[in-house]
């Protein structure tokens, strides 16, 4: 893909993110490009295919983490690795999920959005058949679920985390301990 492309692609995301997908003209992005709406016609065929082409790479990359999860039995050592791949995953593709998690459902129409909320199913289906107890599928939402809603906001509400490395070891942290299986007392069982 050329540079001319991947600059579109970019600049593309960035706006479906912020401005969100609906307010976001062809017109627009190709002002912020310097250069015409038929320049960006000519790289894309429309903002869908604009849209497609931005956010594929974070669902075929999510796809394939949740490949590997779901290929063999979740060991504490693969559970661990699951997390640091999906916490590098959300710092990678922080726009993506920012555009599925706050917009998501009203582009339910579009076929690339579509796309990415089958995966945040297939997600929950994974998790909610190999949690044990409903406590365990409610921590696994929590966990995932609040980890990526924090990246995707964190601008917005203001946080000061640090380097990025110190937030991306405290979050994996905080993941991990959350995810810890809880030990069930002796008086409990």
């Amino acid at each position: 893909m050329s540079d001319s492309s991947a600059e579109l692609r970019s600049i593309a995301l960035r706006e479906f993110a912020t401005a969100g997908y609906g307010a976001t003209s062809l017109h627009r992005i190709a002002e912020l490009a310097g250069l015409s709406k038929a320049s960006v016609l000519y790289h894309f065929d429309s903002k869908d295919a604009l849209l497609e082409a931005a956010v594929t790479p974070a669902i075929d990359k999510m796809n394939s983490i949740l490949d590997e999860l779901a290929s063999r039995p979740v060991t504490r050592k693969r559970r661990d690795a699951f997390i640091t791949q999906f916490i590098d995953f959300l710092f990678e593709h922080r726009l993506e999920v920012h555009l599925f998690i706050n917009q998501g459902p009203s582009l339910i129409e579009v076929p690339v959005i579509r796309k990415a909320m089958a995966l945040v199913q297939r997600f929950a289906d994974h998790f909610g058949k190999s949690a044990s107890t409903q406590e365990d599928q409610m921590r696994f939402g929590v966990a995932l679920g609040g980890a990526a809603y924090l990246l995707v906001t964190e601008p917005s509400l203001g946080l000061d985390h640090g380097s990025m490395e110190e937030t991306r070891e405290t979050l994996i942290k905080i993941v991990r301990e959350l995810l810890e299986p809880v030990p069930v007392s002796s008086k409990e069982a």
